[in-house]
Order: structure tokens, then sequence, then C-alpha cells
């Protein structure tokens, strides 16, 4: 018997029953979660009591505590490439200890968040400027990890933003860049280039034109470049000054890396303080994931729920959808974080796995979701679990009206049935086979899953449980699937292949070896 079987035994004898059919007046109580003044409602699913039992169970028998402990504790978790996983360092308290190969990592971590601070405190009171003066604008260059996190927390932040404004280059695309920095003042611009190596491609082409462009107006446009990197040689030989080089250990992986100093761009906008906060709300998750029992561990149930719906329900996609417009960014940035983390084909021993690895994620704010692919999630043949999150409060206090009709429409919960429909095609005078056609239109089966996720009001300190929340889930899903969530060798692949592809496109090499569909392409489009 497989560790899955047990949960499959239950999918298989419920599988008619419908969500509502649950309901009791406790079950929203005891289905849901609270921590901090957040809460996780997790009742609108088909999870009951002997479900979430087996689940829990699963997570027992997977070594999830276990392995948490090592995760916390430095232990090289991600065995692939033999690095700790060490994102939480980055977010730790004043008194923690945290040892990699027997060298406490936290003094490290506290000065070049010091030196972070220390700068972006200088940008923002103009004691740092351009050619042209004051900071006005910050431009930073990077992909993937060093671009998704900064560009989506600043726009999650915007109303804590009292800095320059911050602008994020991340495709290779001139479109990008072009756009981006047209109607900038290159004199009152500052570019961060985030690649740890100072070598990714996209970045440093990116990089390049932004110098070329500020070098138009500005005598020495490097002085006017920071770098998140730990490659001094290669900033030092771009002209970087090195008390504005910025480097983090190999234990953090790049979409992990929001928390240090990729999240400069953020830090000069909010200011040090605000990112403080931001940082103890993500402490805050880390402390309840740590101590929480599993039944009431937020991380540990979105993670079960996830389980549920896709490995053993079979549900191949699961839609973000934020009723909160300044989160329109977090369904991509948890796209890489879970697909990049857990989107893998073979467990840690090599083998292939027995089971379905991570969903596909995908999403768009509410209500604008709505008046799109929401038919499908309605009336589509396809289940696609969905994960509300919404604030009790907006920023706008004058618009409080529109906060009101906003989560409105995110508490919804009833399909609608053909008897139903066909009451109201009657009322509408209809009869026979025309009512029997048109009813059959309006019919909403429902019992679609979906869970809440709500917060008081989106601030530095929510936006950071919530980051850390996800984070953790795809640490437990990881765990339970017994795969390593934090290599990402498909990545690295695209790399390879399209650095080896460029003299093709040049018209430096031929064809020769590659198949007839590329040949084909590459002969157009050269």
């Amino acid at each position: 018997m497989t560790k899955w079987a047990e949960l499959q035994r239950l999918r298989d004898m419920n599988k008619d029953r419908r969500i509502l059919d649950l309901f009791d007046e406790s079950r929203a109580a005891d289905f849901s979660i609270r921590a901090d003044g957040m809460l996780f409602d997790y009742s609108k699913t088909s999870i009951d009591a002997a479900t979430r039992t087996a689940l829990i169970r699963l997570t027992e028998v997977s070594g999830v505590a276990e392995k948490r402990a090592a995760m916390f504790a430095g232990a090289k978790i991600n065995d692939t490439e033999g690095r700790a996983v060490l994102h939480v360092a980055l977010r730790a308290g004043d008194d923690a200890v945290i040892e990699v190969d027997g060298t406490d990592v936290l003094p490290e971590v506290r000065r070049i968040r010091s030196t972070c601070a220390a700068f972006a405190r200088d940008v923002r009171s103009g004691a740092f400027q351009g050619q042209g003066g004051r900071i006005s604008d910050v431009v930073n260059i990077g992909i993937g990890g060093s671009d998704l996190g900064p560009a989506m927390a600043y726009l999650a932040l915007a109303p804590f933003a009292d800095g320059p404004r911050c602008h994020f280059v991340s495709n290779v695309d001139g479109a990008h860049i072009h756009d981006v920095l047209q109607g900038l003042d290159p004199t009152t611009t500052l570019v961060i280039v985030a690649s740890k190596t100072f070598t990714t491609i996209e970045t440093m082409t990116n990089a390049d034109s932004a110098k070329r462009w500020m070098g138009a107006k500005v005598r020495n446009p490097a002085a006017q470049f920071a770098a998140v990197s730990t490659a001094r040689d290669k900033t030092a030989a771009y002209g970087i000054d090195p008390e504005r080089v910025f480097g983090f250990e190999d234990w953090v992986g790049g979409r992990y890396s929001v928390w240090g100093p990729i999240g400069l761009s953020l830090m000069i906008a909010v200011g040090p303080e605000a990112f403080d906060q931001f940082l103890a709300g993500g402490r805050a998750m880390d402390d309840h994931f740590v101590t929480a029992p599993f039944a009431q561990n937020m991380p540990v149930m979105l993670a079960l729920v996830g389980i549920w719906h896709n490995q053993i329900c079979g549900y191949a996609t699961r839609a973000v959808l934020p009723y909160d417009q300044r989160l329109s960014r977090l369904p991509a940035y948890l796209q890489q974080l879970e697909m990049e983390s857990n989107g893998k084909r073979v467990a840690i021993d090599g083998s292939d796995l027995a089971t379905n690895s991570g969903p596909v994620v995908w999403g768009e704010p509410g209500t604008n979701g709505q008046h799109a692919f929401y038919q499908l999630i309605h009336q589509g043949t396809r289940v696609v679990p969905c994960e509300f999150l919404v604030a009790r409060r907006g920023h706008e206090s004058d618009l409080a009206h529109q906060h009101l009709l906003l989560v409105s429409n995110c508490l919804l919960l009833r399909g609608r049935s053909l008897e139903e429909a066909r009451a109201i095609m009657a009322k509408k005078g209809l009869t026979g086979a025309e009512l029997e056609r048109q009813a059959r239109h309006r019919v909403f089966p429902g019992n679609r899953p979906s869970t809440v996720l709500a917060y008081a009001q989106l601030t530095p300190f929510v936006l950071g449980q919530i980051i850390a929340l996800y984070e953790h889930r795809v640490f437990v899903e990881g765990v339970i699937l017994g795969i390593n969530s934090y290599d990402q060798w498909g990545v690295e692949l695209g790399k390879e292949l399209a650095l080896a592809l460029q003299p093709v496109l040049a018209g430096k090499a031929g064809t020769t070896g590659k198949d007839g569909s590329t040949a084909a392409l590459v002969a157009f489009l050269r």
C-alpha cells in the first residue's frame, strides 16, 4: 500500500458528495486557521475531518517536521547542489543563530542588510546623487527571482513608497528597456544590476544598454550604478564602486531572495523601516510554521489542500485570485516560486516520481478575472481550485464603498442547479423544449473548491506573511512529493540551449545537426 492509498480511498468514497453538504454550524471555524491577524479558510473544499487526518498522516510519514528542522538548522537539504536552504536567515531575529558548516551566518546577513539600509537612506535623503542632482528614479535590472520579487512587492506596497520611483527591466527584448527608460532623466537615475554571477546574459545585455543610454548624458555612468552580486571582480571591471556592491550567499535561491539585497530597490522605495516590517511579517510566519501543530499550521494546511486537489483529486491547475489590485503581480511571482521549485519529474534519489508533481499556477486580480476567465471556472468541464486573497479594508478611505463591492464579489460560494435554472426560465415565460434548452445554458454545477486568505490590510508586515506562507507551502509540498524544491535544472538547460543557438542565428554557424523545424525557423528569422 502506497502512502497515497488512504487518501485515494477517501476521494473515491466521497467523490459525489457536495461541498455544501459538509457545512454545519461549526465547519467554518473547524476548517480555518488564524495566525497573527490573518485568516486562512479552507472550509469550501471537499476536505472533511477524516481526510484532514489522513493528510496530516501524510506529512508524518514524509518527514515534514524533520526536514523543517533541518532547513532551519542550516542543513544542506538542497542535496543536488550541496547547499543549505536559508532564505529564512535573511529575516531571522536579532537573537537567532543559524550555522552552516559550523559558522553562524547571521552576523554577515545583518552586516549586508545594514549596508543596504545605509545606501537606501543615502539615496532617499539625497546624500547620494546623480550628475543632475537628487535621484528621482531607480531602474532594477534582473530576471526571474532578481525581478519578480521586488517588482511584485513594490507594486504591493505602493501606499508606503515615499522614495524615488522604481522601474523594473527583465526581458531581453529591447522593447522592455526602451519603454522603461523612455522619459527618464539619465542624470537623476540610479541603475541596480541584480545578478549573482554578473554573467546572466539577459541582465547584462540590458545593463549594457542602460549604461550606453546613461553615458550619452552622464560623464561617468558607472557612478550611478549599483550591483547585487557576489562577483566583485566583474562588478569592479564594470566600474561599479565596491561600496555599492551588495552580495548574498549561495544558500539563497533567486526566487527566495527578495528578503535580502535583491530587495534593495524596494528598500529604497519604502525605506529601511518599512522593509524591516516586511521582514518581521515573514519572521512571524516562520515562527508560526515552526511552532503550530499541523492541524492549526497555516503553511502546512495550505500545502495539504494543494496536495489533495492536485495529487489526489487530479486537478491540474490552481488559480491564485487576489481581490487586491496591488497584488496583481502575485500570481506571476507564485508561478515562479511554485513551478520552478516543484516542477520536477524525479525524486531526490533520482527515481521517477510515482505521482504528478506541482500544478500549473496562474491567475489575475478580481474582479477583472470575473469578466474574463471565470466563465471557464464556473461552467467549464475542468475543475480549477481557486485561492482567493482579500483585505478587510483598503488604503483609500474615500473609496470604501468600492472596497465593499470588491469584497462582496470575492465571497461567493453557490452554483445554480438545473431545477433553479428551470424556475428562472419559467418566470420568463418559456415552456417546453425551449425552456429546457435555455435552462441548461444557465446551470452552474458548483462544487468548485476554493480557499480564502483574509487579512486586515495590505501592509509591509502582511506582505511578508503572505510571501513566507507560500514559501513554506512549497517546502511542505516538496517534502511530501519527495523532491528537491531548491534546484532548477530546467532553467539551466534553457540557458545552455539559447547560448548554443546564438551563433547560428547570427550567421556565424550553420544549422547542421539541428532538427528540421529549428533549421527552418532559423532560416526564416535570420
